[in-house]
C-alpha cells in the first residue's frame, strides 16, 4: 500500500508476533503529539500480510463546512466488490468494535459494559423502527448509524475524560477512516462509508440530525438500564444531552426515557 507523505500524518507500524501460526497485528503506539493519550492496541491476527504506512490527513477530507465531503476518488468509481482478501481484512479490522468497551461505562465501573458495536447496532435498530419521516431517507440513516463510530476500530473510544481536543479527535478519526477504506480496497463502498461518516460528523443533513439524536437517545437508554441493573445514579449522561436533541422523534423518545427514569427514582 502506498500512501503519500503528509506532515500531519502519524504512522501505523506493523509488528510481528509469533505463535503456532503467523500473526500480523497492527499495534498502535502512543501518538507523539498526544503524550497523555494511549490509543487502543489493536491486534490484527488474521490478515495475510502486515500493513504499514502513514495515515494521511488529506486537507480535502475535513470536518469544516456542510454537505458531502470533498474526496478524491480512490479508483475509477466503477461498481466493483472488494476482493475477498480486502473484505476479510476490513472485517477483521472491524472486530475490535465488538470487543472494545464504551469508555464512559468503564469509567463508571459498570461490569460487562456494552461495546462500540453494541451501541451502533441499537442505533441502527432505532433508524429501522423510526418509520417514514418527511424528507428523511431511512435506509441512509441505518447505514449512517452502522458506520458513525467505525473509526474507533483503530483509535478506540475517545471521550472528554481523555483530554483530547475535539478537533484533534476528529483528525485522528478521519485518518483512521482513510486507512480503513484503503484496507477495504477503495471503490464505491469505501467512498460511501467515508461520505456517510463525514455527513454525520458535520451534522450536514436531516439524516445526520436524526442519527446524532439516536446516538444521544441510545446512550441515555443504556444509562437508564445500567442504573436499574447496577443500582447506580448516572446523572451526567442525562445532563450531557439536555437541550441538545434536534428532532421531534428524538425529543419524544428521550422524554419517554426521562419519564421512566423519574418514575423509577420516585420523582
Amino acid at each position: 500500500m502506498t500512501v503519500k507523505p503528509n506532515p500531519n500524518s502519524f504512522s501505523l507500524s506493523s509488528t510481528h508476533y509469533y505463535s503456532s501460526f503467523p500473526i500480523h497485528p497492527i499495534s498502535l503506539k502512543k501518538l507523539p503529539f498526544l503524550p497523555n493519550f494511549q490509543c487502543t492496541n489493536l491486534v490484527w491476527a488474521c490478515s495475510k500480510k502486515p500493513i504499514s504506512g502513514s495515515l494521511n490527513l488529506d486537507p480535502s477530507f475535513s470536518n469544516s463546512g456542510s454537505g458531502s465531503p470533498k474526496m478524491d476518488p480512490i479508483n475509477d468509481g466503477s461498481e466493483v466488490s472488494s476482493s475477498p482478501s480486502n473484505a476479510i481484512d476490513f472485517l477483521t479490522l472491524c472486530h475490535s468494535l465488538k470487543t472494545t468497551k464504551r469508555k464512559g461505562w468503564v469509567n463508571h465501573a459498570i461490569k460487562g459494559p456494552e461495546s462500540i458495536a453494541d451501541h451502533m447496532y441499537r442505533m441502527s435498530l432505532m433508524a429501522l423502527i423510526a418509520g417514514d419521516l418527511p424528507g428523511v431517507n431511512r435506509e441512509r440513516c441505518i447505514k449512517m448509524a452502522i458506520v458513525h463510530d467505525i473509526a474507533e476500530a483503530i483509535v478506540g473510544d475517545i471521550t472528554p475524560s481523555d483530554g483530547v481536543p475535539k478537533a484533534e479527535k476528529s483528525r485522528l478519526e478521519q485518518a483512521a477512516l482513510t486507512e480503513m477504506c484503503e484496507v477495504l480496497g477503495g471503490g464505491m463502498r469505501a467512498e460511501e462509508i467515508k461520505e456517510l461518516w463525514q455527513e454525520y460528523e458535520n451534522n450536514a443533513s436531516l439524516e445526520a440530525n436524526l442519527v446524532k439524536d439516536f446516538d444521544k437517545v441510545e446512550m441515555i437508554l443504556q444509562a437508564l438500564e445500567y442504573e436499574s441493573e447496577h443500582g447506580k445514579v448516572l446523572d451526567e449522561f442525562f445532563l450531557s444531552t439536555a437541550g441538545k436533541i434536534q428532532t421531534e422523534i428524538g425529543k419524544s423518545w428521550a422524554a419517554e426515557i426521562h419519564s421512566r427514569r423519574n418514575s423509577r427514582l420516585g420523582k
